[in-house]
């Protein structure tokens, strides 16, 4: 601060000069008439001083407050992706420990043996619903993961001709389509019920959520193959912690003789615990999608209905449920669509979604 005050006088002194020089000039002194150069330099000195040794000015420093940070925590969630391929490892381990535990372990033993009739029959039952719920379950899962959830089509934005005059969080009346919105991300038109994944870093058709275990997000177009996956799952877990049961209660008298080889009580045990902590959790997803199913409803439209009286895409259980399963029965209970159900119901595109108004008159 010294040294800037020095140069301040500096200047001051430096300007005062000139303001003589120039009276000097004026009153005909021609010797100065010669240097005009050097009255340039003179009056230019003390700006140049000042932007080279500028006063010091107390900083002020804005607290903002914490919903105006800029803080964009769904930057890490892409991390998600590297878990995903994790999960379907931990599935295959998960369903490899049950097979041994279940089938090679305890009840094919019975089985081949043929000791008691009755007991053989269970057996040879037991493992055929194993076989056909495992067969069921692993069809669906990879279904789930293999299938595009649904993304909105380039030429939609086109089509539509709305995409540039839509604003971020406004929305507009576009025919049957609905309330379209705006994805300030992806920088396109949204249809109805469509959402920003930030793992997938797209928008997905009727998103429900995005979920580790199948590395992928669960919308419009594989929501039926996903709640296959999580029925199934549930059927081959509570089976497998039925018939695991007797032998889980074994297992301590069988470990005090040491009547069984270390390596087959620890599969059962794993696998018992693995299955049990599965049906608990999966009771829990079952429960809640089938309340969603219901009402037409995702998760991610739950924070979304505000209240209202009736959900807009409540049609009634039985239509609901066409929505998502199809109208042909018979395909119900597989992950497939029959090529009707594709063609007539235009829920299953994710792109246009009746509404109350469109049944109710």
């Amino acid at each position: 601060m010294g040294l800037i005050k020095n140069y301040e006088s500096f200047c001051v002194k430096k300007k005062v000069t000139l303001n003589l020089y120039q009276y000097q000039l004026h009153d005909g002194d021609s010797s100065l008439s010669s240097e005009p150069s050097k009255l340039r330099s003179l009056t230019v000195a003390p700006d140049i001083l000042r932007r080279l040794f500028p006063a010091r000015t107390r900083r002020i420093v804005r607290i903002l407050p914490l919903t105006r940070l800029e803080m964009n925590l769904f930057r890490f969630c892409s991390g998600l992706k590297v878990l995903g391929y994790f999960m379907i490892l931990l599935v295959v381990a998960v369903v490899g420990v049950s097979y041994y535990a279940v089938v090679v372990s305890t009840w094919w033993p019975i089985l081949i043996r043929g000791d008691h009739g009755a007991l053989s029959a269970l057996a040879a039952l037991i493992i055929f619903v194993f076989h056909f719920l495992l067969i069921m379950l692993l069809w669906s899962y990879f279904t789930t993961v293999f299938t595009d959830p649904g993304s909105v089509p380039e030429h939609f934005r086109r089509e539509m001709g709305g995409g540039d005059s839509l604003e971020a969080g406004t929305s507009t009346d576009q025919g049957a389509f609905g309330s379209l919105g705006y994805c300030t991300k992806c920088r396109n038109v949204k249809p109805p019920r469509c959402h920003h994944c930030s793992v997938c870093q797209r928008c997905v058709l009727k998103m429900d959520h995005h979920c580790v275990w199948i590395v992928n997000c669960v919308g419009a177009r594989n929501y039926k193959f996903f709640l296959l996956f999580l029925f199934y799952t549930f059927l081959e877990t509570m089976l497998d912690v039925i018939v695991l049961l007797p032998s889980f209660i074994e297992f301590f008298s069988q470990a005090i003789k040491h009547s069984s080889s270390p390596g087959k009580l620890a599969s059962l045990v794993l696998a018992f615990v693995l299955n049990f902590a599965f049906v608990l959790s999966l009771l829990c997803f079952v429960v809640m999608h089938i309340s969603l199913l219901s009402s037409n409803t995702t998760s991610v439209e739950v924070h979304e209905k505000n209240g209202e009286v009736r959900w807009k895409y409540d049609l009634g259980k039985k239509k609901n449920f066409e929505q998502v399963f199809g109208k042909k029965k018979a395909f119900w209970l597989l992950p497939l669509y029959s090529k009707d159900d594709i063609d007539n119901i235009t829920s299953l595109e994710g792109l246009e979604f009746p509404t109350c108004s469109d049944i109710d008159p």
